[in-house]
């Protein structure tokens, strides 16, 4: 399968390749399951949010496919999100653990760790309302692929370059906006936004990699770190939201205490190191970075 769009063909069976890819293995990773279902999720889920990038790429020339089938694949992906984030909690709490600052903490880390996989285990446990929400999900992505089949673009070269040229500068955009919130803010959900947008460059920097490799090589090293640092600063938002709502569900205080302690010298420095690497990897002009990307895919026409 094809996960590159090339400027070469017609863009419309290039962007019908790249989101039918995305959707067929969504589907082969919920019925296979090499590694398991909790593994099968997370798999899934990384081809939704692929999707979804390939979708805002375009979405000046397809906004009303655009908006119902980003609805679609986002509604979809929230129901399987309970699973995930139970597994989500076990792996930060083994993180955590890992940048543990002293033996006290380390103990209270590994205990909380052993009550977060008890539920986790116990979650997997009630198999049948996962297993329908899968077959739903499954579905759905049938539904999806349907839609996607009767998408036309207006194809040629010309065309092409400014399509991919407008939603690169609308990425680069976003991206600045939300590297701007971030800038002296702690809200964990600005910085969740700042990852939603790495993602998305990330995506587009790997299927239009040949335009430009080694440019597109360096930037796309740097923006999957911004991307692997703000996923652990979101786990943790997620596991001190846990202990907002359940606050008795991880034993004693004093190891809640440790927890919470840990959650926050850890924020800290990921959100300061992911922002110092966010500038490196989005330090080009959104306008110019884009009429680059023009004249590449017109060159390469």
């Amino acid at each position: 399968m094809s996960y590159r769009i090339r400027p070469s063909e017609h863009f419309t069976a290039e962007f019908k390749a790249v989101g039918t890819g995305q959707l067929t293995l969504a589907i082969a990773a919920l019925t296979e399951r090499p590694q398991g279902l909790a593994a099968a999720i997370h798999d899934a889920r990384k081809k939704f949010k692929r999707l979804r990038s390939l979708y805002r790429l375009a979405a000046a020339d397809i906004p009303a496919f655009r908006r119902s089938e980003n609805t679609r694949i986002r509604d979809m992906a929230r129901t399987l999100s309970t699973s995930r984030d139970a597994t989500a909690l076990v792996e930060v709490s083994r993180y955590l653990l890992d940048h543990a600052e002293n033996n006290e903490e380390r103990a209270a880390l590994k205990r909380i760790g052993k009550v977060l996989a008890a539920r986790r285990d116990a979650q997997a446990a009630e198999e049948n309302p996962l297993e329908d929400t899968v077959a739903a999900a499954i579905a759905t992505c049938g539904r999806a692929l349907e839609a996607l089949s009767r998408i036309t673009f207006q194809d040629g070269g010309k065309k092409g370059a400014k399509r991919i040229a407008k939603g690169w500068r609308k990425a680069l955009e976003k991206a600045a906006a939300a590297r701007k919130a971030c800038a002296d803010r702690t809200d964990a959900h600005l910085f969740h936004e700042l990852r939603k947008r790495s993602q998305d460059y990330r995506f587009y920097l790997n299927m239009l990699q040949r335009l430009w490799p080694s440019a597109m090589h360096a930037k796309r090293a740097e923006v999957t770190r911004v991307v692997d640092l703000l996923g652990h600063h979101n786990d943790l938002a997620l596991l001190a939201s846990l202990v907002d709502e359940q606050p008795h569900l991880l034993g004693k205080s004093e190891d809640v205490a440790y927890l919470l302690s840990a959650v926050i010298t850890r924020q800290k420095i990921l959100r300061e190191e992911a922002l110092t690497v966010a500038a490196s990897a989005f330090r080009d002009d959104p306008k110019a970075e884009s009429r680059t990307i023009r004249l590449l895919w017109r060159d390469a026409v």
